[in-house]
């Protein structure tokens, strides 16, 4: 199956401001592809740019899916591997747009098989739970918001914190007095602590019932996380810390985290996500499925992903419930009630609304 051309969309959707430790988002920088064969159709992928995370921006993703594209003319889109080592080969890092690409190859190859990619993965379908999360806020605001969750059926409730750990220890006892004992609280540094801090403010929540604490310091404190991870009443998740198996062979290396967070923005797709996936399950340590701010094109990919693999058991599949004013998508996972249903159709199952991608800017290569 040769690769004939690739159609690259700024693919930008308006949010609601939403709020982390790192920054506060006014729209999903997103970048859509389709990757053009000469079997009659196309491969979607979706990536989203959280520059503060990752480094890249959707100007950096959109010039370099050019230079990606160029690559893989003529080109077996088949060969998943090869494909994927052409770009590493050309680029160091980048992983966000090379998700992008992976997803593509992977929706071609289901596509191909005739199967559902969750089952050309050697999953089985079923409905995942996912929770839902809150930005920073007042502790008011954010206890009110949590009440709201509460009354619409939100069974898990992901709480971002990491601007001020003394406040920070106040929403998350406002929150849960808010929402008793019954619903299941995750919460999110986003690398917002010291040492100190996340020290503090962990042993304050430890009475709170909280499932587990996501990425609590910088990256550059790794080193600091098995002692934080020994002080802590609560469990600890690897999120920035982890781009690649490498990473998570060192953190697991170090005993420094109790979860691991997949997300493809920072892996490059299924081919490495599935290398973390089996670091961590090799060392009984269970995964979460979680995003950016993708659509419900990466978010599908997300599902089908998290289908194939029984080491992930959390589920942080939100993406799209962040603020988006917009849902640009045609087919994809739908919600029945805080259950994700994963398309059933060959292939990935999404698509971009082909009305949206007219108003994008847009390049063929």
């Amino acid at each position: 199956m040769k690769i004939l051309r690739t159609d690259i969309y700024k693919f930008s959707i308006p949010m609601h401001p939403f709020t982390i430790a790192t920054g506060t988002m006014h729209y999903a920088q997103n970048i859509l592809i389709r990757v053009h064969t000469d079997a009659g159709y196309y491969g979607v992928g979706e990536c989203s740019a959280f520059p503060m995370i990752v480094g890249e921006t959707q100007a950096t993703c959109f010039e370099m899916a050019k230079d990606f594209a160029a690559l893989w003319k003529g080109r077996d889109a088949l060969d998943i591997e090869s494909r994927m080592q052409q770009l590493h080969d050309f680029t160091a890092f980048n992983a966000t747009i090379k998700s992008a690409f992976d997803i593509a190859l992977y929706d071609l190859a289901a596509k191909h098989a005739g199967q559902p990619l969750f089952q050309f993965l050697g999953g089985k379908w079923k409905a995942v739970e996912t929770d839902l999360t809150i930005g920073i806020d007042t502790p008011d605001e954010m206890a009110q918001k949590a009440i709201k969750f509460k009354a619409d059926g939100v069974r898990m409730i992901k709480i971002k914190l990491g601007k001020n750990a003394k406040e920070d220890v106040e929403r998350v006892q406002k929150i849960r007095a808010a929402v008793g004992e019954d619903i299941i609280l995750r919460i999110d540094a986003n690398q917002g602590w010291s040492f100190p801090d996340a020290q503090y403010a962990l042993e304050q929540m430890g009475p709170f019932q909280i499932q587990f604490c996501e990425q609590p310091m910088r990256r550059h404190d790794d080193y600091l996380l098995p002692e934080l991870r020994s002080l802590s009443p609560v469990k600890l998740m690897a999120d920035e810390s982890v781009f690649d198996h490498h990473d998570a062979q060192r953190l697991l290396a170090a005993d420094a985290c109790d979860y691991v967070n997949i997300k493809f923005a920072k892996s490059g797709g299924f081919l490495e996500a599935t290398k973390i996936n089996a670091v961590c399950e090799a060392q009984g340590i269970p995964c979460m499925m979680g995003g950016m701010v993708e659509s419900r094109v990466a978010l599908t990919a997300f599902a089908h992903f998290a289908l194939a693999h029984d080491n992930i058991i959390f589920h942080d599949m939100d993406t799209c419930m962040l603020g988006h004013t917009a849902d640009p998508v045609a087919g994809g996972v739908r919600y029945n009630g805080w259950f994700v249903e994963t398309p059933r159709t060959p292939g990935l199952g999404a698509d971009g609304d082909d009305t949206f991608l007219q108003n994008c800017e847009q390049i063929t290569i």
